[in-house]
Formats: structure tokens, sequence, C-alpha cells
């Protein structure tokens, strides 16, 4: 399926809101309301859209700590990368993990109930011989500009 600049505004639109009427969005694309329905149908069997999610104000319920941690490997081959996703995929803390170039491996964003339960999951990371040579911990003091969507429009303009 090759993707049009209304394709990207639905998808840019529907990322923002996901409760959004079609009405409204036909509207803020410029379509009529069945050729918009009919374009997010599409981009949903496509694959281009993957569900649909609420957006849980996790301050509401509670404090919580946020680290983005870099951490480094022992060794460099495809095995020793595969054992270490294999552990950390399965930490519900991990909010996100970042294969990246430079000094270090991984940054992976950790949310936890606070320090004491990061330690807990970094001291039972490191004593499970998964390969870590040393890791740095960064905690999140504020977050100022925390966006849920991606800006389409400019990463794929039509």
């Amino acid at each position: 399926m090759k993707l049009d600049r209304i394709d990207i505004k639905i998808l840019y639109e529907l990322q923002k809101n996901g409760r959004i009427t079609n009405v409204e969005l036909a509207e803020l694309v410029h379509l009529s309301p069945s050729p918009c329905l009919m374009r997010v149908k599409k981009l949903q069997s496509e694959g281009y859209i993957e569900g649909y999610s609420a957006q849980v104000n996790i301050g509401k319920l509670g404090q919580t700590l946020t680290v983005f941690t870099e951490i480094t490997l022992k060794n460099h081959r495809q095995v020793d990368f595969a054992r270490f996703l294999a552990v950390v995929e399965k930490i519900d803390q991990v909010i996100e993990c970042h294969l990246v170039s430079g000094g270090y491996d991984y940054l992976m964003k950790f949310v936890t109930a606070g320090i004491g339960e990061y330690q807990t999951i970094m001291e039972r990371l490191t004593d499970m011989d998964i390969g870590i040579d040393k890791y740095f911990s960064f905690v999140v003091l504020k977050s100022p500009i925390v966006k849920a969507h991606m800006p389409l429009p400019s990463l794929f303009p039509m």
C-alpha cells in the first residue's frame, strides 16, 4: 500500500486522538466520512494502525521513578545481544530499550515504584550473568516535554 498525504494526516490525527469520531476525522483531513472510514479500515488491515490505547496519567496514581540507563555488554556477538534481550524484554518496568551507537550498547527507560525497586532490578540483572559489563543510571527529575505522537507530516512529507 502506498500512502499519500491524506493517509499520513489520518494517522497523525488518530495518534493524537484515537477516540475521534469518523465525522470529526473526515473534517480534519478534508474528506467525506465514507471515504475516510474506508481509508482508516485499510490502514488498520495493512498494519499501519496496530491498535488503540488509553494514555494514563501515571502521576494521578501516585509517585513513580523514571530512570534512563546506559548499559554496556562485555561481548558483542549476536548471541550476547540475544541473551540480554531475552531477559530484559520480560521486565515490566522496562518501558523502552534501544540499541545505540556510541560509548555504550543500550539505552533503556525504566519506570519503577521507587529507587529501591530500580536498584533491585539492576542487582538482579547484574547477578544473572547476562553479559552486562557496566551500567550508568540517570534519574529523571522532571519531564517538561513528553509527546505521545510522532510528527508524521514532517517525517513523511508528501
